[in-house]
């Protein structure tokens, strides 16, 4: 059974199967692929979380943007690799460009 927990190595997740592991790893990680303020009071965020959110069949959703306004995360996206974690960023902070503030 799969335990859903990865690390990063550079920018390629890889499986963590020692808890005592992970946990390390992610107290002193830089799991930020991008930070982007869209405009006062709203940001984009896209981070590596580290634990699979696929819940079911596919490959393991392991990043995930997630867009604040005013402190409240809403809208959010997930990923299974950096490059992709990188483009649905861009995609995301364009997408709230477009909105009416």
């Amino acid at each position: 059974m799969a335990h859903g927990r990865y690390i990063l190595d550079g920018h390629r997740a890889v499986s963590c199967p020692d808890l005592e592991t992970w946990g390390r790893w992610l107290e002193t990680a830089d799991r930020v692929v991008a930070q982007t303020t869209v405009r006062d009071g709203v940001d984009v965020s896209t981070v590596f979380i580290g634990l699979d959110h696929q819940f079911g069949n596919g490959s393991p959703l392991l990043f995930e943007t997630m867009v604040f306004r005013h402190g409240d995360g809403q809208d959010t996206d997930r990923y299974s690799t950096w490059d992709e974690a990188v483009n649905g960023h861009q995609r995301m902070v364009e997408r709230v460009r477009d909105e009416q503030p």
